[in-house]
């Protein structure tokens, strides 16, 4: 899809765009460049509810715990590496 940039530098977003990411009038938009390329992300009216339900599940401190075992036991690996005895 392409659009123009209108002499005071306005353009449009497409309707199939708009309509796919939810984007409504008067919606701020988040404009970034990285590399070359632009980006456009549609900031959430409510950034708390947009999160809201984004894990796949409840994350517990077992859960906590065993990832700190896990990389704490990676971190020993990369230090016996570094400096054998």
């Amino acid at each position: 899809m392409k659009t123009k940039v209108s002499e005071r530098g306005q353009t449009s977003i497409p309707a199939e765009i708009r309509k796919r990411l939810g984007i409504e009038p008067e919606q701020e938009l988040e404009w970034g460049i990285s590399g070359g390329v632009i980006t456009v992300k549609p900031v959430p009216k409510d950034p708390i509810a947009a999160f809201r339900g984004a894990g796949k599940k409840a994350y517990t401190t077992r859960d906590l715990l065993e990832d700190r075992k896990e990389e704490r036991a990676r971190e020993d690996a990369k230090q016996k590496k570094r400096y054998p005895h």
